[in-house]
């Protein structure tokens, strides 16, 4: 009994230190601290479950930090997407949380990647305003503290 439970313990911690890294991933390609080209290396490297579990973790992060519909269409320029492109059409598209939610849960591979792309923009952008407004005089979000010693927008390899 002792041996599975500690296989289930390190079973239990390994999920737990991928959770975090997909995280502190995540942020990081939002704040700028990491590039894009690499993330999206790492974005498709990934299992078709583990993009999907990505992407739904993007579009929490994009609600938590209060993204607008303005920061959708932004997303959109930035991201280099076509305004024809799927998730480009649906954030052009009713309530702005419940359509990243729609971007989020596409299910072809192609346009995991494009939403993939929209939606660390899309975080980025409300982030930012999110820092602006309620963390310039300092928080309490881990995620905040991620660059350490570097500004955001300054990439590491």
């Amino acid at each position: 009994m002792g041996a599975l439970r500690d296989s289930t313990t390190r079973l239990s911690e390994r999920k737990a230190r991928q959770v975090h890294e997909r995280t502190v991933i995540l942020n990081e390609l939002a704040q700028g601290l990491r590039p894009l080209p690499r993330g999206l290396e790492w974005f498709a490297s990934l299992a078709d479950e583990e993009q999907s579990v990505a992407l739904r973790e993007l579009c929490q992060f994009c609600i938590q930090a209060r993204a607008t519909t303005s920061d959708a269409l932004e997303g959109v320029r930035r991201s280099g997407l076509r305004p024809t492109h799927t998730p480009s059409v649906l954030v052009a598209r009713g309530r702005v949380d419940e359509q990243l939610g729609k971007v989020a849960a596409l299910a072809p591979r192609h346009e995991r990647i494009k939403a993939f792309r929209l939606l660390v923009h899309v975080l980025g952008l409300a982030d930012a305003r999110r820092r602006e407004r309620s963390c310039a005089d300092g928080c309490g979000h881990e995620w905040h503290r991620l660059a350490g010693d570097r500004e955001p927008g300054k990439t590491t390899g």
